[in-house]
């Protein structure tokens, strides 16, 4: 059986896939989790020599969703969930166990996950998506903006999805043989290259509503993904020095998630406050 072939839509020209020689960027990742794990082992020092009373922060607006990339589930940003949470931040999981199905029913199902924080809550989500994850937050931050008030990707290749290294071509290949074999809840031929794929990648290229926050972090050692697929115009684009895998682990990285999620926050209460969103 052939490998099935990505639809052409999915690479514009301007973009092309990694290097093969480009995922040997992506062994940093063991440097940056020992990164994170130095900061945490800092942060518990200073939090026990401070006394408790002064070191409460104040809880922030808006919930935060977190959603996993390709092949990863929640587990995959537990590391960074546990970090927003000492930053005054309530985080919650995507229920995503493993993002390896289609791609509308995975939107489909974080659509009701947010429905149901926003009616416990009664306010807004931001949506933290990394790779795969941040392009499922642009489709629903499109489709739902009376859900979510703000959106941060970590190397989300939108403008050009096949614009990744032939490693994760080789996986789609694998998951639409075993769906096509009748193993469910699989991504499926017409995911990549059919009506499926095509309403995916449109949605990701719409313009969010008035009143919807946009940071795309990307990192140029990206080896997984074309970096320049991450970084529409629209969006306040954040360059970070990370592998992809590591964007989820870099203390550095989640600095920058953590401040703009606070940016978009108060971006989002003065749309409020003028009457542009409800």
């Amino acid at each position: 059986m052939s490998t099935p072939t990505l639809a052409s839509f999915l690479l514009p020209e301007g973009f092309a896939r990694p290097a093969v020689s480009a995922v040997i960027r992506e062994g940093s990742v063991l440097t940056e989790a020992v990164r994170y794990a130095l900061r945490s082992a800092g942060d518990r020092r200073t939090r026990r020599s401070t006394p408790y009373t002064g070191r409460l922060l104040p809880r922030a607006a808006d919930p935060v969703v977190l959603v996993p990339g390709f092949m990863a589930g929640d587990a995959s940003l537990t590391l960074m969930s546990r970090h927003l949470r000492a930053q005054g931040f309530r985080t919650y999981r995507s229920h995503i166990r493993a993002n390896v199905g289609c791609t509308l029913d995975a939107a489909a199902q974080l659509e009701e996950r947010l429905e149901s924080i926003v009616i416990r809550r009664g306010t807004r989500v931001q949506l933290v998506g990394h790779s795969l994850g941040g392009m499922l937050a642009r489709g629903i931050a499109v489709r739902r903006p009376d859900l979510v008030s703000g959106i941060v990707t970590l190397g989300s290749p939108m403008l050009a999805p096949a614009a990744h290294h032939r490693v994760l071509t080789v996986s789609v290949d694998l998951l639409v043989r075993l769906s096509r074999a009748g193993v469910p809840g699989l991504m499926a031929a017409d995911c990549v290259a059919g009506g499926c794929a095509r309403q995916s990648f449109d949605e990701t290229r719409l313009p969010l509503p008035v009143g919807v926050g946009f940071t795309a972090v990307y990192s140029k050692r990206d080896g997984i993904v074309d970096w320049r697929a991450c970084v529409p115009t629209e969006a306040w684009g954040v360059e970070v020095t990370a592998s992809h895998l590591g964007m989820a682990v870099d203390p550095r990285v989640i600095d920058h998630v953590v401040a703009s999620l606070r940016r978009q926050a108060v971006a989002s209460v003065v749309e409020v406050d003028r009457g542009v969103t409800a």
